[in-house]
C-alpha cells in the first residue's frame, strides 16, 4: 500500500515549474485528500493508511502537513528520487485524473471547495477531528454517481439528436457508447 507521502510525491512530479506552477502544502493536502476520497469510492479501500483530519483550512493529513510546514506558503520542490514503478496503472490513472480536474485550482480555491463538502463540514469542530473513511467513501460515491448520471443524460440527448438528423443506430452507438438496444429503448423503438 502507498503512503500519503507517495501520493504527494506523485502530485509534485506533475507541476510545471517553468510555467510558474507551485505546489504548496495547502494545495498538496487537498489533492491528496481528493485522491483518498475518490479511491475509497471506487475501490472500497483506502489508497493510504494515514488519517485525514478536519482542520480550520480543510482536510489535512497531519504527518504530511508537519513534514512540509517549513515551506509555509512557498512551493514544495519536486522529489529528487521518484520511483514510478510503485504506482499501479489504475492508481496513476486516478492521480492523473485528480490532478487534471483539481490541480488547475489554487490552494485557496481548493480549501474553499472542501469547506462546502460533507466530509469536512460534518466532521469539523474547534480542534482537530478525524474524517472517517466511510464519510469520504459515501460522499465521493455521490459525486461519481452524479457524474455518471449526467453523462448518461447527455448521451441520451445526443442519441435523440443524431437520430433526428438521420444517423444510423450503429453510428449513434459508436458516438455515445450506448448499446443498440439502449438506443432503441431511448427512441421508443423495438
Amino acid at each position: 500500500m502507498l503512503t500519503c507521502f507517495d501520493v504527494a510525491d506523485y502530485f509534485k512530479t506533475l507541476i510545471d515549474e517553468e510555467s510558474g506552477d507551485l505546489m504548496t502544502n495547502l494545495k498538496l493536502q487537498k489533492l491528496v485528500y481528493y485522491a483518498q476520497g475518490f479511491y475509497l469510492a471506487l475501490h472500497e479501500e483506502p489508497l493510504f493508511n494515514e488519517e485525514i483530519e478536519a482542520w480550520t483550512h480543510g482536510p489535512v493529513i497531519p504527518e504530511l502537513y508537519h513534514y512540509y510546514k517549513d515551506h509555509g506558503s512557498n512551493g514544495i520542490p519536486k522529489p529528487d528520487n521518484f520511483d514510478l514503478s510503485i504506482y499501479p496503472d489504475h492508481v496513476r490513472d486516478l492521480l492523473n485524473d485528480i490532478y487534471d480536474v483539481y490541480g488547475k485550482y489554487s490552494a485557496w480555491k481548493l480549501r474553499d471547495m472542501t469547506h462546502e463538502e460533507e466530509p469536512w463540514k460534518n466532521n469539523y469542530q474547534k480542534g482537530d477531528s478525524i474524517i472517517p473513511h466511510e464519510d469520504m467513501k459515501n460522499y465521493f460515491k455521490t459525486l461519481l454517481i452524479s457524474k455518471a448520471e449526467g453523462r448518461a443524460e447527455r448521451n441520451m440527448e445526443i442519441a435523440k439528436t443524431m437520430f433526428a438528423k438521420g444517423c444510423s443506430i450503429d453510428l449513434i452507438s459508436q458516438v455515445t457508447e450506448l448499446s443498440s438496444e439502449d438506443i432503441k429503448c431511448i427512441l421508443g423503438r423495438s
